[in-house]
């Protein structure tokens, strides 16, 4: 069973930028396409980005485009997420998630693509 476990967020304002990671407990999380999605109350989860086992390819939601990139260190198990120009409506659980078919270079942007997710961390975005 992989186990993945998100950090780094908190309460920010409008414009400012956050790093989240998200740490996984087995080495075979390096085979596995890796995506970020987020929830707001009362809304579905949504997809955010995506990245596949070497980073070769990644997607975004056009809401986050050229504001954040997702990377990964396969050697640190670890997939991150860059968001800068932080605005109200980013406000969200976000929740990073493994998953697709090993070693593909194809990215996943649909949740039930995913079978291993993380607990989510808040990230609120102040005006």
């Amino acid at each position: 069973q992989v186990q993945l476990v998100e950090s780094g967020g908190g309460l920010v304002q409008a414009g400012d930028s956050v790093r989240l990671s998200c740490v996984t407990s087995r080495r075979t999380f390096s085979a596995y396409n890796m995506g970020w999605f987020r929830q707001s109350p009362g809304k579905e989860r949504e997809f955010v980005a995506a990245i596949n086992w070497n980073g070769g390819s990644t997607l975004y939601a056009d809401s986050v485009k050229a504001r954040f990139t997702i990377s990964r260190d396969n050697v640190k198990n670890t997939v991150y997420l860059q968001m800068n120009s932080l605005k109200p409506e980013d406000t969200a659980v976000y929740y990073c998630a493994a998953g697709g078919i090993m070693y593909s270079s194809d990215v996943y942007m649909r949740p039930d693509e995913y079978p291993y997710w993380g607990q989510g961390t808040q990230v609120t975005v102040s005006s």
